[in-house]
């Protein structure tokens, strides 16, 4: 039974994580979930015993993962990314998640579904953790950024598609079907996403945005609520939905003015970010199954194996698929950065553990090499991008020839 003030002590956690980053931040660039985390792991039964997690909190959970993965998708900016990095960002991705299961088939002793797990937690790339590395260093705008937005997009998602076909316990061309369906009812709503707004609409936007009513921040949710049902109602992955309600949301905020789309949305983040994500990470610690992982046995030696694996799955086409043009410092920082994983490596995993197709164990190493990625492999890619120079932006090819 979970511990009456279980929510009390998460929300304590949120709070703390943050005041930890900043004062561990003058010495070192730590991301926050890894202290959202941590503190989850300090207060669940594998260490102090004072929190679990019950109906209400496991809810508010699985919210905080839905909200996670529509923020992942508002995020993504497919026009900006568009052409040729989006094509080899594709093509890198398709390889990885080909090289991702076939490896996962050797990990788990020939089981397909465990495979799809690992495999495709194999392929996922943290872009909410590096986009904000990048923005903090003035990268975000270079062609290095753009560069690793496409690839980083692909990255969040890719693996959610391939959830969606894969985890699904149908045949993949089952699932393919619905998910064209799926599709298809989406692209409709994007061509209503891109019309342009009623005279009426705009006005309620305009007229509830400091009130009670925020009309416009209830429409995003309901967005998010209707993705939600109808990927449940295919019987697909809910992420998917989530993943899809983002990409709708930057469509719609589009049409509204410059200062009005940036402020609803960021009523939206506050919301997601403030309270349902953290509660999300810190759950994922609760439930973080450290006695297996630190038991001496196979889950331990798991941790290592999967962190090279994440670097050589992952990282490796993205070497191969890189513009000619990069230098060896950006191609070899394009790779780190597209190899640290932690967001999507936990949604995939809670889910393997929800279906059964995966121990706790094994799930536990793959998280635990995640939170390592996102520890060890921003920095080095930093001064490999540092070192060649802050006055002289990370170049691209210009023309198409060169880069292919």
């Amino acid at each position: 039974m979970a511990h009456p003030g279980t929510l009390v002590l998460i929300m304590a956690a949120a709070v703390l994580a943050p005041l930890l980053a900043e004062g561990v931040a003058r010495r070192i660039r730590v991301p926050l979930v890894i202290f959202e985390i941590g503190l989850g792991i300090l207060l669940g039964p594998d260490v102090l015993g004072w929190a679990g997690p019950d109906q209400v909190v496991s809810t508010l959970s699985h919210l905080g993962l839905a909200m996670l993965i529509f923020l992942a998708g508002y995020e993504i900016d497919f026009p900006a990314v568009r052409g040729s990095p989006l094509r080899r960002s594709v093509a890198a991705w398709l390889v990885s998640l080909a090289v991702g299961i076939g490896l996962g088939l050797l990990v788990g002793g020939g089981d397909r579904y465990e495979a799809y797990v690992v495999g495709t937690a194999l392929t996922s790339t943290a872009l909410g953790t590096v986009l904000p590395i990048l923005r903090d260093e003035r990268m975000l705008r270079t062609p290095f950024g753009t560069l690793m937005s496409a690839f980083g997009a692909i990255g969040e998602f890719g693996p959610v598609v391939a959830m969606a076909l894969l985890l699904s316990g149908r045949r993949p061309a089952q699932s393919a079907a619905l998910l064209v369906v799926f599709a298809a009812i989406t692209a409709g709503a994007v061509w209503w996403a891109l019309r342009p707004r009623t005279p009426w609409f705009s006005r309620l936007v305009e007229k509830t945005l400091h009130t009670s009513g925020q009309f416009a921040v209830r429409f995003v949710m309901l967005l998010l609520a209707g993705m939600l049902a109808l990927a449940e109602a295919f019987g697909l992955d809910i992420l998917l939905g989530a993943f899809a309600a983002g990409l709708l949301t930057r469509l719609v905020l589009r049409g509204a003015p410059p200062a009005h789309g940036a402020e609803i949305f960021g009523k939206v983040e506050a919301m997601g970010f403030g309270f349902l994500v953290p509660l999300f990470y810190v759950v994922t610690g609760i439930e973080f199954d450290l006695a297996a992982l630190l038991d001496g046995g196979r889950a331990l030696l798991l941790v290592p194996v999967f962190l090279l694996l994440f670097l050589l799955v992952r990282g490796g086409p993205v070497y191969l698929f890189a513009p000619r043009g990069l230098g060896r410092a950006e191609r070899v920082a394009l790779t780190l950065f597209t190899s640290t994983c932690l967001p999507l490596v936990v949604a995939i995993t809670t889910i393997g553990v929800d279906q059964k197709v995966i121990g706790t164990d094994e799930a536990a190493a793959l998280v635990g090499a995640a939170m390592l990625s996102v520890l060890l492999l921003p920095l080095p890619a930093l001064r490999l991008l540092h070192g060649r120079g802050r006055a002289e932006p990370p170049s691209l090819p210009t023309t198409e020839a060169e880069a292919w």
